[in-house]
């Protein structure tokens, strides 16, 4: 599964914990991240995979405990025209040169979303997922909880059982 992960670029320690144990289990699970590829929560998810990759994870329990086809993989849908400006967890790097407008590109190439926490960026992504039907799961994100399709959760766990569960 391909979930996209997103959140501010700007963010504290606690912030940051939170999105690289995001990025762990979907890591832990085989599923790839996508992201915006820069600084923040987008660094911390990352981040996550190549530690679970690191630990030799995935182990899929669904598949037997075999590894997936995916091994935990990064994208980033990068905003310049420069792959380099990717943060160093990124395995993919897309230069769109589109700035902003590569939220959709964030929102779309995702069966889902998680959001953490975040700012009006953060917002306008939460915006495009809700506007094309994809799960969103968020972690002190926006409080969307009236809107179809958007789970408030508190735990990376949570955030991650709630998109698996709702993609299928």
């Amino acid at each position: 599964m391909r979930i996209s992960v997103i959140g501010g670029g700007r963010i504290d320690e606690a912030t940051y914990g939170t999105a690289r144990e995001v990025g762990h289990l979907l890591g832990e699970r085989g599923h790839t991240v996508v992201c915006g590829g820069l600084g923040g929560v987008m660094e911390a998810a990352c981040r996550g995979v190549r530690d679970a990759r690191r630990e030799g994870a995935p182990r899929d329990e669904r598949t037997g405990g075999a590894r997936t086809s995916t091994d935990g993989e990064t994208v980033g849908i990068l905003p310049g025209t420069d792959p380099r400006a990717a943060n160093e967890y990124v395995d993919t790097a897309v230069a769109t040169g589109m700035g902003n407008a590569r939220n959709v590109l964030v929102v779309l190439n995702g069966d889902a979303v998680v959001a953490v926490d975040g700012a009006a960026g953060t917002l306008s992504e939460l915006g495009h997922a809700l506007d094309f039907g994809r799960p969103v799961a968020g972690i002190g994100a926006q409080d969307l909880a009236g809107f179809r399709g958007f789970e408030a959760v508190e735990t990376p766990a949570e955030a991650v059982e709630s998109v698996e569960r709702r993609v299928g």
